[in-house]
């Protein structure tokens, strides 16, 4: 076990130097410790990785690696995809991320803001923003760009947005979702529903409640994009690439909620 003052000294060389514990060569944190570098070297067993690890486990991370953000916001999006948001613990994602427990609490501060960072990589929400927070493009290009960015985030591995629905037919009422629900959709109403509500008020689409609107425009494709692997493993099944499928559904919400322009 490497002793707490040992750690103290490495953690301390690091700030002094403005660098990772793992980037301060050992003489300068013997030199911290008041001690020689062999009596480092055996006090912390003769390998630096037990020095790392020791140092991990006070909840700071020792570099030499990517930042703990980075690595715990693949490892879970893996986790989920791989087994589902139950078994996304946060004990599960600093296994696989290398880091500890106490690491993701500094970070993060618990499991549902690891689930929101997630969320904001892995789902289109950014890029639905990024659509409808600048210039539209007309109605029909607007509709197949969302159709195109929807199939992209539904496809990508990890699968997490599959996964995280999945989640929400099986158990609605989770409590981690109902987390994200709160966090996520009034943005994308905000995002999606605004532009939508843009459309209504210019008379080019339906006068429909925007909910509405907006289930009518991700639903079909979500469904497609969620059954396809398993549709693909069925023989017979003969199902056209994505972007086939996009510009189809794209051109069905036309035909079934877009009006004609004013004199046609």
């Amino acid at each position: 076990m490497v002793p707490a003052e040992v750690v103290a000294a490495a953690v301390r060389a690091a700030r002094s130097l403005g660098k990772d514990v793992a980037d301060v060569p050992t003489r300068v944190i013997a030199q911290e410790a008041g001690i020689s570098r062999s009596t480092l070297l055996r006090r912390i067993g003769g390998a630096r990785r037990a020095l790392d690890d020791a140092v991990r486990a006070t909840g700071i991370d020792p570099g030499g690696q990517r930042p703990v953000r980075e690595r715990a916001v693949e490892a879970g999006a893996r986790l989920i995809s791989a087994d589902g948001l139950a078994d996304m613990t946060l004990e599960a994602v600093a296994a696989r991320a290398e880091c500890s427990v106490h690491s993701l609490y500094a970070v993060f501060g618990g499991r549902d803001e690891l689930l929101q960072a997630i969320f904001e990589q892995y789902s289109p929400i950014l890029d639905a923003e990024a659509i409808f927070n600048g210039p539209h493009e007309d109605l029909p290009d607007t509709v197949r760009k969302v159709y195109r960015m929807l199939a992209d985030a539904l496809s990508r591995e990890p699968r997490v947005m599959p996964a995280m629905f999945a989640e929400a037919f099986a158990r609605p009422t989770a409590p981690a979702l109902n987390s994200l629900a709160r966090h996520f959709i009034p943005r994308l109403l905000a995002a999606v529903g605004g532009w939508l509500a843009e459309e209504v008020a210019a008379g080019r689409l339906r006068p429909m409640p925007v909910p509405v609107l907006v289930q009518q425009l991700v639903g079909p494709l979500f469904m497609h994009f969620l059954t396809r692997p398993t549709l693909s493993a069925v023989p017979g099944i003969d199902l056209p690439d994505p972007d086939q499928v996009c510009e189809h559904f794209a051109e069905a919400f036309l035909r079934a909620a877009a009006l004609p322009p004013a004199g046609h």
